[in-house]
């Protein structure tokens, strides 16, 4: 682990900084999930154009929008950079459904947690597994569970660190980075679509919602599928 100096450090740099500094700490262990959303292409962006040596991977949950898969293929068309690709296991997810049934994650929070688990969750531990960092596109202003965490965290469940370059980030500045580099982006966010996942769990926002209002609409909850809620010091 580093020493609270070396973790001071890295929260203090900027975020390109950063991701180079712990690809030197920790050469061959940094690698980066991302959903396809504005902030990850922003990361994978950010590490096509200075050639940092961070590994890229997204998981297909099976039940993703067809843009989402579409921003997939062009982003690796964009940027050649491997992505690899993970999927829930295919007995669990016959399990769950044949046991749930195939929406059944409507019906409450509980069995929506449990696909999330089985079709997120689990394959994002086998992602993960052999990693010394984590890199994620968290920004704080969406939502108030991130509001607590740190650019920095050891994730004491997968024993890595976590890492949120983009986490003091603005929307506009986001949008600003995106705009100036043309980086690619999913069709639905011109459509109200800004937090995107699975498409029966994610709709388009109304003006003045918080953005993350288009999950899982239908709970109250965090808005969190479970892939950030876990023990971090």
């Amino acid at each position: 682990m580093l020493n609270k100096q070396q973790e001071d450090e890295i929260k203090g740099l900027a975020p390109v900084e950063g991701l180079i500094r712990l690809t030197e700490m920790y050469p061959g262990k940094v690698v980066f999930s991302s959903s396809l959303g504005q902030e990850d292409q922003v990361i994978t962006d950010l590490i096509s154009r200075h050639a940092i040596a961070v590994d890229i991977f997204t998981i297909d949950t099976g039940r993703l929008f067809n843009e989402t898969l579409d921003l997939l293929d062009r982003t690796v068309a964009k940027y050649k950079l491997p992505i690899r690709v993970y999927y829930p296991d295919a007995t669990a997810v016959e399990t769950f459904v044949n046991t749930k049934g195939i929406n059944s994650f409507y019906e409450s929070v509980e069995n929506r947690k449990s696909c999330c688990h089985v079709r997120k969750v689990e394959p994002l531990n086998r992602a993960l597994a052999g990693a010394k960092v984590w890199v994620t596109g968290l920004r704080a202003e969406q939502s108030a569970n991130r509001q607590q965490m740190q650019m920095l965290e050891w994730d004491e469940t997968r024993a890595l660190y976590k890492f949120n370059p983009l986490l003091h980030w603005s929307m506009e500045d986001m949008l600003a980075y995106i705009e100036k580099n043309n980086v690619p982006c999913n069709h639905l966010h011109g459509r109200g679509y800004i937090s995107i996942g699975c498409a029966p769990c994610t709709r388009a926002i109304e003006p003045g919602e918080d953005a993350r209002a288009g999950r899982w609409w239908w709970e109250q909850s965090q808005k969190e599928c479970g892939l950030h809620q876990t023990v971090i010091k």
